[in-house]
């Protein structure tokens, strides 16, 4: 009988634990650096690189100073102290003493044998033992293909006879051996397998002898049974090796022996630091009783002798197993006397394990189900899934509707020809697919993870990832063998996987299928590592095979990472893909195969095609039989949670609508709103042939007041008549029309014959709702849609503040719904509370509660009040719940429609799940009473992903200040939230979670935004500074801007903190600093201007009550003086700016520029009678002695300041002449001082500027004086004539009792022969304008000069025409002209000059307009043409305004708008139509010469189609020639 030994001590690793440095997060890294004193800079460079425990047990000293830019000392120190901490950690330790045990029982066992491992090296010991893992050994009898190592994993030790089927196991190092020539590593190899095999035989066990494994004991750093791997030049070597067979053993013997040794197995070993290709080498020996019954086996086995050079054979031996070693039988003839009890022992150990009895029949449907459901009824609809599959079967891939099905968020696919005919191919015919590679995952630099996911359209549609190569793909993307792709591709995923799984889709709200179709290989295998690492556990990971041999393989290289019982409970093995599809289609919530309807034009309906939809991801497309592919059991089980989620607070959704409209539940309470909204639909849809294609209705709503139902109730109520749609606002205004465009004509036989399409915009800039409107104007006329057609209706919802208002300013396009209830509301509200308040707790349907109450300040106040009251009684006000809920409260405040991820809050509690079922379950487990009842779950329509908010933003204003009572102020609340470095690091979400921070204290509040009023710095810090203390605001925003990377719009924002609250030191420094930063940003410098502004007019004030000095006003005209450099730096870079239209340093120049002036003239030396002094010393060389050394370093700036300030009245007058006058909605850019009526403001300040620079002392009768040419100058700008602007504001400015009269005074001061007064451009551009100006009001003044008169007059502008200001062009359009009495060679003349003009008109005026879409900037029209002659023929714009001056202000604006306008009698009767036609959508006036004069239409949707004979009114702006109401003539 074999003699028999016990298998080693078995070292398995510690418990994963924190004291394991491996199973360490980048956190835990970076809190161990802390604690070793590394610098904070260091550390955050760490955690950039995701330096784990893993990591950071293979850093190296190199590594550390190349890559991180770190000095030798601190890497020096990690490296230390990190060596120190891995031989003390408990792994290290284990291994420590399994190295001691297994020398200990091999030296007593007698197993060392140094003979035979002769030919192995040590290797050079290192100063870190490395953390060995245990690892399974490979399947006896399987192939070596379907099986890894990882490199310095640990085998169980060697063994002798066990039960004769399992194998004994024999390890060989094979060093030295593998490095030999082809002779000497064959005869090594074969002497080692056949004295092995013959062992093996003899005893008839199953035996495996591995080459490649440590067995010396002697080799420092390394264990029994480690890992290594040996390099396998060629594999034919291995296998020829076995061809001794026949030369060490009789015939009759090597026959029954070949048949007993398999064929030498490859097992790649991964290693994960290197590139190198190592194998194991293993031959497994099977004696049968049927191949060697009644034989015992002899061996010569082969030598290689040095001496002779060649190979030599031992005598003839028989061996055997003893232990774990195989030793030559001393005893021949005893031996032979076992022979028959041996292989009755063999038979009988053969028959035991073929046997196998009737399996129990496993229930793989129910596993499966239960798998996908996490135990529930059905999978869940809001569940992301992740798909790794290889190459798919023919016949499979009819059976795949289950993943059409499912919410795929993205397919690893390892088939190179799946886009072709496999997986890829058959999916892509139900829905789009995004075709991607592993490294189209890598985030360019700088980019955002919002803007990458937007980029790839990862939540819009499946991005397949082909894993290894494409064979379609034109570009270099082919497949590669195993060794390559790890080598090349590896890292690829690594990145891939653990983008998806850190960044993009928080823990819990996807799961892995990994779907085994074909035989698996390495690179697929690494996937699960790589998921499993990332997902930090496995139980969202499922793997299904239809084959055993492919799931053994996918399940030995799981077993790496999980045990055995994980790997069998999430795998379903044996079902075929068919099953699969029909299995769970039964528990899948909505069949999306099942078509959606939309109404067509006729009164019928079409299919809508899922591929067509997916493709436009800007819209929310809501089809006829929207949410009927819902299940039903999904209904029964989820309606009511549906409905109590939208009256706790949550978002109406198409769910809510479809329930109520099934009756399932109750009604949705339709407010009057709906009704008005309805009405002006109904109005739209109206055929008219001056209807616009397009219509805005638009509702603005207080917050909380049901804005958003009534629009969404608008949209499902007309989804049979109209089509409609939500427009997804992150998507690009071009995008969305695109969409749009083409929602109107899917499945329509006539594109002027389809349905109109309802846009719905929630929440969007008004900006936006323009640049959509404007992409849709564009689309309709290329399409060339007939007049009168209406295409889209475009249904904003905003919030406002002031709803009421906004209605009435256009009650034919806004409605308004506010927090009042008409009576008939209260009715429907009172019945609707009964019925809920016997459904659910108050507490549950708060938000209606609060609606019911008529949102009366002092009822909804106290409601409020007692209502979080009572709700808090008894919260521990220092648990970690409670400070979740006051900063999502703080979030809630201040910033609208805020929220909080799950995930963050997840983080926040520390909490981690192991089971998704539970993860809801175990965050409000986690939750306080208190916290359960305000925080409500928000889901993203579009992400899936969940969030967090308080249920009203009353209750969370009202939670914050119960919270924190008199204890704790919001700054240190907010403070806090700042410094919070589990939610600022957190990495998912994180992009939203910034930039809600940041908003919180940075962004203000507009009323064109919706807000209740402007407000100068963020309401937070506003409430801050006003009632808390200005210091703790600025201390809140230092902190900030540190937080924030020391953004320069923080510094900005600590400016002008600074500046408003007097500290004007300090808010020179920051603004230095934030222009230092961004030294080119306008609205930067303009701020900078702004803090030397606010210092100047503080110095000033200080000075208003003592006499003023030379000497004692230095410091102020100095502070004056900076401010308008600054200033001036802000208008150049205004200019070079091609995006923005910033006039606020033009601005700044005058303001400071006239409290200056104010300042100097208030000096003794040029006080009143002294005051020709003052003009002398600012206009010449003048220096009054005085002034000559006190002022000596500003002279020459202050003789300057006259042509400063006058540059930047004419700039701003410039484009007030060009541009209507709307205001910049940039939020981040707005200018610190915003003028709301610029034309005011430049009449004031010009007028100003003119007095400064009058001479006072002058007489009140100017005839008894000579007055020199700039003395009249300044009285022309005193009295309103100095612009263009001010000129033609004196028509419209009611402050002027007398306009004519103002004009004739202006008209005065010119020369009385202006034909020889050689005037500059300037003031001719001025005395013309007001010559227009004076005709408007009297054609018979004595002052008006004659027509023709100015037309000569304006041969004194340039001939060249480039060196004409805009404003001369302008002005030669009209004199010039032409008239009906003209004779067609005085037309031509004149013609010829108009057209010059008004081609450099419109250089400048695209030059003026620089990069900036001109809806943004609208022209401004001045005059008409009319029907008389001479001045009588230009009609200034306020007449035509006065002819609907009767209607009210919406009256007037709809008239407007809807072109009603031009129809009116009087309209006719004072403008003149003028002929023309239209080819290519472009409109030509009708002139006598032979080159054609093109006519800009104001309103391009007014434009025919076709090539038309029309005819229009003229309309004159700084562009040139407009067209209005183009008319086809009859």
């Amino acid at each position: 009988m074999a003699s028999f030994i016990s298998p080693v001590p078995k070292c398995r690793p510690p418990s994963e634990s924190p004291d394991d440095p491996q199973t360490w997060t980048e956190s835990m890294v970076s809190d161990w650096l802390r604690s070793i004193g590394i610098k904070e800079t260091y550390i955050k460079k760490l955690y950039e690189e995701e330096v784990d425990g893993r990591v950071l047990i293979e850093l190296s000293e190199d590594f550390l100073k190349k890559e991180t830019g770190m000095k030798s000392g601190p890497a020096l120190l990690i490296i230390k102290k990190r060596d120190e901490l891995v031989k003390s950690s408990p792994k290290a330790q284990n291994q420590q003493d399994c190295l001691e045990k297994q020398k200990i029982y091999h030296v007593g066992s007698g197993i060392e044998n140094y003979d035979s491992r002769k030919e192995e090296i040590k290797e050079d010991s290192e100063s870190v033992i490395k953390t060995k893992g245990d690892s399974k050994l490979r399947p006896f009898g399987t192939k070596g293909d379907d099986f890894t190592y990882v490199e310095n994993n640990v085998l169980e030790p060697e063994s002798g006879v066990i039960d004769l089927i399992t194998p004994c196991h024999e390890y060989k190092s094979f060093k030295i051996a593998a490095t030999l020539d082809r002779q000497r590593l064959q005869a090594k190899l074969a002497k080692e397998v056949l004295k092995f095999a013959t062992g093996c035989v003899n005893m008839r066990t199953n035996g495996t002898i591995h080459f490649g494994v440590m067995d010396s004991r002697g080799d420092a750093g390394y264990v029994h049974g480690e890992i290594v791997g040996i390099p396998v030049r060629e594999k034919d070597m291995y296998c020829d090796a076995l061809d001794y067979i026949e030369r060490s053993f009789d015939s009759f013997q090597s026959e029954h022996i070949r048949r007993c040794i398999g064929v030498p197995q490859f097992i790649l070993v991964v290693c994960s630091n290197s590139s190198k290709e190592h194998y194991v080498v293993e031959v497994d020996i099977e004696p049968s009783v049927s191949k060697v019954r009644n034989n015992v086996f002899s061996v010569c086995l082969p030598n290689f002798n040095e001496k002779v050079n060649k190979v030599q054979f031992e005598k003839k031996t028989a061996y055997r197993r003893v232990g774990s070693k195989s030793e030559p039988v001393v005893d021949l003839n005893e031996f032979y006397q076992y022979i028959p009890f041996r292989d009755a022992q063999r038979e009988e150990a053969e028959t035991r394990y073929n046997f196998t009895a009737p399996e129990l029949c496993q229930n793989l449907g129910k596993k499966l189900i239960m798998l996908m459901t996490d135990g529930k009824k059905k999978m869940d609809k809001d569940k992301w899934y992740i798909l790794v599959t290889n190459r798919f079967q023919e016949k499979d891939l009819q059976s795949i509707d289950f993943l059409l099905n499912m919410n795929m968020f993205c397919v690893f696919d390892f088939d190179n020809n799946s886009n072709v005919s496999g997986l890829c191919h058959e999916y892509n015919r139900h829905h789009v697919v995004n075709r991607h590679f592993m490294q189209n995952y890598k985030i360019p630099s700088g980019m955002s993870i919002k803007d990458f996911v937007s980029h790839l359209h990862l939540f819009d549609q499946i991005s397949w990832i082909f894993c290894n190569g494409r064979s379609d793909f034109k570009g270099n993307e082919p497949p590669c063998n195993e060794m390559t792709w790890v080598k090349t591709k590896r890292t690829l995923l690594k990145d891939c996987v653990s983008l998806i799984c850190k960044d993009v889709l928080p823990k819990g709200t996807f799961k892995v299928i990994f779907l085994l179709t074909s035989s698996v290989e390495t690179p697929f295998l690494n996937t699960f590592y790589e998921f499993i690492t990332d997902m930090e556990g496995h139980e969202d990971i499922i793997c299904i095979a239809e084959s055993e041999e492919n799931f053994k393989k996918w399940q030995t290289y799981a077993l790496e990472s999980c045990d055995m019982e994980t790997v069998n409970n999430s795998g379903v093995v044996g079902m075929t893909i068919n099953q699969i599809n029909a299995t769970l289609q039964q528990v899948q919530p909505t069949t999306t195969r099942a078509s959606k309807r939309l109404p067509i034009h006729v009164k019928g309906e079409c299919f809508l095609d899922p591929r067509e939809e997916e493709m436009r991801c800007s819209l929310e497309i809501l089809s006829l039989n929207h949410c009927e592919e819902t299940c039903l059991d999904i209904i029964e089980s989820e309606k009511e949670t549906i409905e109590q989620q939208f009256y706790q607070g949550g978002k109406l959704t198409w769910m809510n609508l479809w329930l109520a409209e099934k009756k399932v539940v109750g009604e949705v309470i339709q407010r009057d709103a709906y009704s008005d909204v309805n009405s002006l639909l109904s109005d739209c849809l109206v055929w008219s042939l001056d209807r616009a294609s397009i219509s805005c209705i638009n509702i603005y709503h207080h917050p909380g007041s049901g804005g958003s139902t009534v629009a969404r109730q608008v949209l499902w109520n007309n989804r049979r008549a109209l089509r409609c749609a939500v427009v997804k606002h992150s998507y690009s205004a071009p995008v969305v029309s695109e969409a749009a465009v083409w929602l109107r004509e899917y499945e329509e036989k006539d594109p002027q014959k389809t349905l109109p399409v309802l846009l719905l915009f929630e929440d969007c800039e008004q900006e936006y709702l323009e640049d959509v409107k404007y992409e849709l104007e564009v689309a309709v006329n290329t399409k060339k849609i007939a007049r009168g057609t209406l295409c889209f209706i475009l249904l904003s919802c905003r919030r406002s503040h002031h709803p009421e208002k906004m209605c009435k300013e256009s009650p034919q396009r806004n409605v308004s719904v506010t927090h009042k209830l008409s009576d008939a509301e209260k009715n429907q509200f009172s019945k609707k509370r009964q019925k809920l308040e016997e459904q659910f707790k108050p507490e549950f349907i708060l938000t209606f509660v609060l609606m019911c109450d008529d949102f009366k300040s002092h009822k909804i106040a106290e409601y409020v009040k007692q209502f979080v009251k009572h709700l808090l009684q008894g919260i521990d006000h220092t648990s970690v719940v409670t400070k979740l809920v006051q900063y999502v409260a703080l979030l809630n405040t201040y910033l609208q429609n805020s929220f909080m991820s799950l995930s963050h809050c997840e983080s926040l509690l520390a909490l981690s799940f192991y089971v998704d079922r539970f993860r809801q379950h175990c965050f409000e487990t986690a939750l306080s009473e208190q916290a359960k009842l305000v925080l409500i779950h928000l889901r993203d329509e579009n992400t899936y992903i969940t969030s967090i908010r308080i249920i009203h933003p009353l209750v969370a204003k009202e939670i914050l200040h119960q919270l924190l009572g008199d204890t704790q102020q919001q700054s240190d609340l907010a403070l806090d939230l700042l410094n919070n470095d589990v939610l600022f690091e957190h990495r998912f979400g994180r992009d939203q979670y910034m930039k809600f921070l940041r908003d919180l204290f940075i962004t203000r509040h507009k009323i064109i935004k919706g807000d209740e009023l402007d407000s100068f710095f963020s309401p937070l810090i506003e409430h801050v500074r006003e009632n808390e203390c200005p210091d703790k605001a600025i201390e809140l925003l230092k902190e900030a801007y540190k937080r924030f990377n020391e953004d320069a719009l923080f510094a900005q924002h600590l400016a002008r903190l600074n500046y408003k609250h007097d500290k004007f030191e300090e808010a020179e420094k920051w603004a230095e600093t934030a222009v230092a930063k961004r030294p080119n940003n306008s609205y930067i410098l303009d701020t900078k201007g702004q803090v030397y502004r606010q210092w100047f007019t503080a110095k000033c004030k200080a000075m208003e009550k003592i006499d003023k000095t030379p000497e004692n006003t230095v410091d102020a005209v100095e502070t004056a003086l900076k401010a308008i450099e600054c200033f001036q730096a802000c208008e150049k870079a205004a200019v070079a700016d091609n995006e923005t239209m910033n006039n606020a340093g033009f601005v700044g120049v005058v303001e400071v520029g006239c409290v200056l002036l104010k300042l100097i003239s208030s000096l003794h030396v040029f006080s009143r009678p002294n005051h020709c002094q003052f003009m002398k010393y600012l206009l010449t060389d003048y220096i009054p002695v005085d002034l000559e050394k006190p002022w000596e370093h500003f002279h020459c700036k202050l003789k300057n300041l006259q042509n400063i300030m006058l540059d930047a009245l004419q700039w701003v007058s410039e484009d007030l002449s060009f541009f209507q006058t709307d205001h910049n909605r940039d939020e981040e850019k707005t200018s610190e001082k915003t003028v709301k009526h610029p034309i005011h403001w430049l009449v004031k300040k010009t007028s100003d500027y003119g007095k400064y620079f009058n001479n006072h002392s002058l007489p009140t009768d100017l005839r008894q004086v000579r007055l020199t040419p700039l003395m009249k100058r300044m009285m022309i700008y005193s009295k309103g004539g100095g612009t263009f602007t001010t000129i033609f504001s004196v028509l419209t400015n009611q402050k002027y009792e007398d306009p004519q009269s103002v004009l004739e005074n202006i008209i005065s001061f010119y020369p009385s022969n202006p034909m020889s007064a050689k005037m500059l451009q300037m003031d001719l551009v001025n005395y013309i304008a007001t010559h227009f100006a004076l005709s408007c009001l009297s054609t018979q003044s004595s002052k008006l000069a004659a027509f023709q008169d100015l037309q000569k007059l304006s041969n004194q502008f340039p001939k060249e025409k480039q060196k004409c200001f805009p404003n001369a062009l302008f002005l030669l359009v009209l004199l010039f002209w032409p008239e009906e009495h003209d004779t067609e060679k005085e037309k031509e003349r004149k013609y010829e000059i108009v057209l010059s003009a008004v081609e450099h008109l419109q250089r400048s005026y695209e030059k003026k307009l620089k990069d900036i879409p001109p809806r943004k900037k609208r022209i401004y029209t001045h005059f008409f043409l009319g029907n008389g002659h001479g001045f009588e023929k230009i009609i200034h714009k306020s007449k035509v305004e006065k002819i609907t001056k009767l209607f009210s202000v919406s009256e007037k604006r709809q008239k407007w708008f809807s072109g009603e306008v031009w129809k009116m009698p009087e309209i006719a009767k004072l403008l003149r139509r003028v002929t023309g036609w239209t080819e290519d959508e472009k409109v030509f006036l009708e002139i006598p010469t032979e080159k054609t004069f093109q006519i800009p239409a104001l309103n391009p949707s007014s434009v025919p189609h076709s090539n038309e004979n029309v005819t229009f009114y003229l309309g004159f702006t700084l562009k040139g020639p407009v067209a209005y109401n183009i008319t086809v003539r009859t």
